[in-house]
């Protein structure tokens, strides 16, 4: 009979705490982990391991390992940017997310099995079997097994077999480069962001996360990404994509990878152009276009960006989980900078930016003229920085409480009137270039009151982060802006986890 996975000795204590604590009791113990010394890594990467052996996949994306392991990145880098106790809040939203899909009847009980291998032939085999003599696997394996099992793989998820996939990948990681690996499967995920923006995400953040975790876990930590991204069958062809990148002939030329100094110009443009479309099927044209003209494959991601975040700014909606506009450009710019990563897959992963449902919805709930209005900005009273931060907080702080008895369709919610206020203060303050790191340090100490979104508002103030150090003069300043107006519609959906850590920390 198979067994459940053991972790080593030195974190499976730990993650059997989690799986183990009550729902009512994993906010006060975790704390108490934490003040008496277990290092915030160690608790973050033994919530991530005990979410995974013992929550399932649910039907849809909401429950189970998939929001805490996409969200690892963002949490890490948030806790870094804390001080004090404040660093353990981010720690204990993750661990009170992770203990609740543990202890969900959608999600549990759930145990993740030890299994070996599937081999290029389809037999099972030892984990160490295999093996080359210094321990990689790569030496052991033939360039027609690596075909044949990369191959089997492919079939797998054509079929939605999901287990065997799993199965599969596991021998994989032993006898390829894992970037390798990891290219094999994001050509599956990224023609799926059609289906849902998570098959793209999931993966993609997860892989993130190991720039701060390293691989010891990878294998693991990858099997419900892997098993999520094989089921259900699906096409591995957008005729759309393949059809530009044939048509501008993409593929058979040298593209230039790095940008610089030259391109801004063309890169704002473009920018610009992505933010004032009108049909989102547009923009890939643009971009391929942009390609062929000599634009290089990090300046065609920064004018996505840009693009991204004023539609982002345009757009209405008032579900606090629909930031995969931003989120999505993000990890697209980092993913084209990834060594290893194959051109095809490069390219796909510029031109599907607009394919997933929570991107593409948007584009029927967008103001038509550029966000902000650039007269009310201009007609609110001069504030000291000081001033305008405490007031972009109070706009925040303020917002209208959502009334859930008339909430039908999370999807279609649209923002209050009086997110525009938070915007426009946003807005006054990058006008007047105030200092970028306060405004960061007051989001990041804001978004730690989130427990509604499943990791969607952390991990939308990590790539406003990123995009800001990440984006030329003068569009930085936008992403900024956007992380107000996240910070606005999100503030005060459900912040339990929050109030109760807030409470065990001042009763100390």
């Amino acid at each position: 009979m198979h067994r459940r996975v053991q972790y080593p000795d030195t974190i499976e204590p730990l993650v059997q705490f989690i799986e183990q604590t009550p729902p009512a009791e994993i906010i006060d113990r975790t704390l108490e982990k934490l003040r008496s010394g277990t290092p915030t890594k160690t608790m973050l990467t033994a919530s991530a391991l005990a979410v995974v052996r013992s929550a399932d996949l649910p039907p849809g994306h909401h429950g189970g390992p998939l929001h805490p392991l996409a969200g690892l990145h963002a949490i890490t880098n948030l806790v870094n940017r804390l001080e004090g106790e404040d660093r353990f809040m981010p720690i204990l939203q993750h661990v009170a997310l992770s203990n609740k899909h543990i202890n969900d009847p959608v999600t549990s009980p759930f145990s993740l099995l030890e299994f070996a291998p599937l081999d290029p032939s389809g037999a099972q085999v030892s984990r160490t079997a295999d093996l080359a003599a210094d321990g990689s696997g790569e030496e052991a394996a033939t360039t027609e097994g690596i075909e044949a099992a990369k191959e089997a793989f492919l079939k797998a998820c054509s079929r939605g077999e999901a287990l065997k996939a799993d199965h599969i990948f596991l021998w994989l990681w032993d006898h390829v480069p894992a970037i390798e690996a990891f290219d094999l499967l994001m050509s599956v995920a990224l023609p799926k962001n059609a289906l849902d923006d998570h098959y793209f995400l999931f993966p993609g953040y997860l892989w993130r996360a190991l720039e701060t975790f390293g691989t010891e876990h990878l294998k693991v930590l990858f099997r419900p990404a892997v098993r999520y991204v094989a089921r259900f069958p699906a096409q591995r062809l957008v005729p759309e994509a393949d059809a530009l990148i044939e048509e501008h002939g993409l593929l058979n030329r040298i593209l230039r990878q790095r940008t610089g100094e030259d391109e801004t110009r063309k890169i704002g443009e473009l920018g610009e152009a992505i933010r004032a479309v009108k049909g989102y099927p547009d923009i890939p044209k643009m971009i391929a276009q942009a390609l062929a003209d000599g634009l290089s494959l990090e300046g065609a991601g920064e004018a996505l960006s840009i693009g991204a975040a004023g539609l982002f700014l345009r757009s209405l909606t008032g579900n606090p989980m629909d930031v995969h506009l931003h989120t999505s450009a993000n990890l697209r710019r980092y993913l084209i900078r990834l060594d290893g990563f194959s051109m095809k897959n490069k390219l796909l992963t510029l031109l599907l930016w607009h394919t997933g449902p929570e991107v593409k919805s948007t584009q029927y709930r967008m103001e038509a003229e550029l966000q902000p209005d650039a007269t009310a900005v201009a007609a609110l009273p001069h504030r000291s920085q000081e001033e305008l931060l405490e007031a972009i907080t109070q706009s925040i702080y303020t917002q209208p409480p959502t009334d859930w008895s008339t909430v039908t369709n999370l999807g279609m919610m649209r923002a209050v009137p009086e997110v525009k206020e938070t915007v426009n203060l946003a807005q006054q303050y990058v006008n007047l270039r105030y200092d970028p790191q306060v405004l960061i340090n007051r989001l990041a100490q804001i978004v730690c009151h989130d427990n509604f979104t499943e990791m969607h508002a952390f991990k939308h103030h990590q790539a406003v982060i990123e995009e800001f150090h990440n984006t030329r003069e003068p569009w930085r300043w936008m992403h900024l802006v956007c992380g107000c107006q996240a910070a606005a519609i999100s503030f005060g959906k459900n912040m339990s986890v929050y109030e109760d850590a807030l409470e065990l920390m001042h009763a100390a």
